[in-house]
């Protein structure tokens, strides 16, 4: 099946973004929206249009023009999330053990999505601290390890057709440290812990702080307690990764990522989005989503965390208060030197946004041989529409 781009008069060039269907169908949904949920609106709309300056570049060679507008930097927004990952990366890397590192992953039955959704900050607060104690009491067992685990947990809340999924990864290096940190203890080869006897741990005890919140949750909400204590709960623990450059590559794909990017965006037509996504109940087949727009942003604001929500969190001997101690004192028991400072990065942070989605920040893109300068600011246009796009550059010399 043929899909256009988008709507109709769209060249086969253009491709369709989530802001741009936000531009057009936003109205439809903003009536409902929360406070939380319209300044993301705003937020993605404005990102990288002229509602949030910039700065006029022009080449030093042809003279050819561009604009270049800020980020709006939220974290729900598509094209914003590339800068922060590369620096949370670079701060994890120097953290790294020379051990076999193991991905867990604690996802919620469907059963709990009206709770989260009507409390979603008491149900993501106690994902997180009932599949840390989890894996934390595990840890401690002599049975496996006997000591304190380190453990990076990040939350997901959506599905590929952008359902609520909740689910938490989890990044695990396969070791602990002994109570009185004279020794590093390893995880056995390819083994950290049993699913079957994490599954159930965790449904404990996250049931337990369930039932001492109840207060906290609307009284005409039912929770199926019967029905979620004899329903085993999934916990997966993926294949261990191949080394520190696997563990890098994982925390890339996953820690920033968002519940609808960009690229999984296919067309725009007569109002429908069409949408690629992933069923993983049909074999993993790759497949195409067909949403009313209003629809798709009811479903992508869904994904609206709760202000000042932390959606990254490290528990054990890597939690931010004892961090870089412990970590320095696990590389010397394992023998290892501390990882290489990186290089201190000369451009700007918007250079740095700009050249990671592939926009050559000092190259004409005219003429391929000058090198493009900052001339002028450009400021904020309060209350106008964003503009889809950036101006084309304009050729010749500019005067004045």
């Amino acid at each position: 099946m043929h899909l256009r781009p988008a709507e109709k008069g769209a060249t086969a060039t253009q491709r369709i973004e989530l802001a741009e269907i936000f531009r057009t169908y936003a109205h439809a949904i903003r009536s409902t929206a929360t406070v939380q949920e319209r300044r993301v609106i705003d937020a993605i709309q404005a990102c990288r249009t002229a509602a949030l300056g910039g700065h006029l570049e022009r080449c030093d060679r042809c003279h050819a023009e561009r604009a270049v507008y800020h980020s709006c930097g939220n974290r729900h927004c598509p094209k914003c999330q590339t800068l922060a990952k590369q620096r949370w990366i670079d701060a994890r890397r120097e953290e790294l053990l020379p051990v076999e590192y193991f991905h867990v992953v604690f996802t919620l039955p469907h059963a709990l999505n009206p709770a989260a959704q009507a409390r979603p900050r008491l149900l993501y607060n106690l994902l997180f601290q009932s599949a840390a104690a989890t894996l934390q009491a595990f840890g401690h067992d002599t049975k496996y390890l006997g000591g304190q685990i380190g453990v990076t947990a990040v939350l997901h809340t959506w599905g590929q057709n952008l359902s609520s999924h909740l689910h938490l990864h989890c990044i695990v290096p396969g070791g602990a440290l002994a109570a009185d940190e004279s020794r590093f203890v390893r995880a056995r080869r390819g083994f950290l812990f049993p699913v079957r006897a994490l599954s159930k741990v965790f449904r404990g005890k996250f049931l337990e702080g369930l039932r001492d919140a109840r207060a906290q949750l609307p009284p005409e909400l039912h929770l199926p307690m019967d029905v979620l204590q004899g329903t085993p709960w999934v916990v997966y623990a993926k294949p261990s990764f191949q080394g520190p450059s696997a563990v890098i590559e994982y925390l890339g794909r996953y820690t920033h990522r968002i519940a609808l990017s960009n690229d999984r965006l296919l067309a725009l037509r007569d109002g429908v989005v069409h949408l690629r996504w992933r069923d993983y109940a049909d074999g993993a087949k790759v497949k195409v989503l067909k949403l009313p727009a209003p629809e798709l942003l009811r479903r992508f604001l869904l994904h609206v965390l709760p202000p000042g929500f932390v959606r990254i969190r490290h528990f054990g001997f890597l939690a931010n208060n004892h961090r870089a101690a412990k970590v320095k004192r696990c590389l010397e028991l394992l023998d290892a030197p501390p990882p290489a400072a990186q290089p201190p990065q000369n451009e700007s942070a918007q250079d740095r946004i700009l050249r990671a989605t592939g926009v050559d920040v000092t190259r004409c893109p005219t003429c391929d041989r000058g090198a493009m300068r900052r001339v002028a600011e450009l400021p904020r246009l309060q209350g106008m529409l964003p503009r889809p796009r950036p101006p084309p550059l304009k050729i010749g010399p500019v005067h004045g």
